[in-house]
């Protein structure tokens, strides 16, 4: 599984939105991978920021 879909997994798998350093210390991913794989997420249209700095999957 590459950092992608570990992040959204993990994002899938929260209640609430997530703040990238959230995500990486739930997913054991370091800092810098998680915010390349938000910023291609994001591109992608599969996550969104309902406010600043937290991420969620669309639903």
């Amino acid at each position: 599984m590459d950092n992608k879909e570990i992040v959204l997994k993990t994002l899938a798998n929260s209640k609430t939105a997530l703040k990238g350093g959230e995500i990486a210390e739930l997913s054991g991913i370091d800092k810098k991978e998680v915010d390349k794989a938000i910023k291609k997420l994001k591109a992608e249209e599969k996550i969104y920021s309902p406010k600043n700095c937290y991420y969620e999957v669309k639903k």
